[in-house]
């Protein structure tokens, strides 16, 4: 079922299958629900797709939180969601990552010394497809597409690309935004909801509204991610006007009110 984050095993706990993008926040999230609203949570981190396919096999999981909307939606319309738990909860946006730091640009992954690049799997990630319709988009695909290497998640790109097997990856925001990230334009809306028949159905509905309430968005505003609007309205058009080149973060003005809420040792090191 991916990676499980979390320690304490318990009946009273709720089992939550989380994308891979959000696993920098589960331990702050972890700690803060258990303090602040007396509920114990224990993660599955993986694609949104695979986790998909594992709720719709039966996994016992109480609350899916995905990397997009259409994961979620597509549980509801299977009837293994409580459609009336949809809860959109972040905006999520798309990152790209090199060890040497010398990748800087979208088109930089064109260029013939750039031989393998890195991103999630579209068929089952939502970052996997955001980060082919960016390079389609920038008429990027048919130059890159014989480079990419296919990980199963954002959190394996990041790997690949940290121990030196690609010289790049097309990842999430989340997991680059201290590493010296470049943030790209592409956004996504990411969504939870309540698995039907769970017996947390209402802890997992808490655990919905503290995310989506102001201190779980601070803690998810604390790991690049934006809040999110409501489910089926369109993104705002200033999700795409961060400047992308990696000064001062990549943040466009919302993530930088965010960010003056972080502790003042954790910044971003391109500052």
């Amino acid at each position: 079922m991916g990676l499980v984050i979390g320690t304490q095993l318990c009946g009273q706990e709720v089992l939550v299958a989380a994308a891979s993008d959000l696993a920098p926040a589960v331990p702050l999230l972890t700690t803060q629900l258990k303090e602040k609203k007396g509920v114990t949570i224990r993660v599955s981190v993986g694609s949104s797709g695979q986790l998909t396919r594992q709720i719709e096999q039966g996994a016992p999981f109480d609350l899916f939180l995905s990397a997009d909307e259409d994961f979620v939606q597509q549980l509801v319309k299977s009837g293994r969601a409580d459609g009336g738990s949809v809860q959109v909860y972040a905006t999520g946006r798309l990152a790209l990552w090199s060890k040497s730091g010398t990748v800087r640009r979208l088109e930089d992954l064109a260029l013939p010394q750039v031989k393998r690049v890195a991103m999630a799997n579209p068929a089952v990630a939502p970052y996997g497809r955001l980060a082919k319709a960016a390079l389609q988009r920038a008429g990027l695909w048919e130059k890159v597409e014989a480079k990419v290497v296919l990980a199963e998640s954002v959190r394996q790109t990041m790997q690949f690309a940290e121990t030196g097997n690609v010289d790049a990856a097309l990842t999430s925001w989340t997991l680059t935004h201290e590493k010296g990230g470049i943030l790209l334009g592409e956004s996504i809306r990411q969504a939870g909801v309540v698995i039907k028949g769970s017996v947390r159905a209402a802890e997992a509905r808490r655990v919905l509204e503290f995310l989506a309430g102001s201190e779980g968005q601070l803690i998810l505003g604390r790991h690049g991610l934006l809040p999110g609007g409501p489910a089926g309205e369109p993104l705002l058009e200033d999700l795409h006007n961060d400047n992308g080149d990696g000064k001062g973060g990549g943040a466009d003005e919302k993530s930088k009110k965010t960010e003056r809420l972080r502790p003042a040792k954790k910044r971003n090191k391109n500052k």
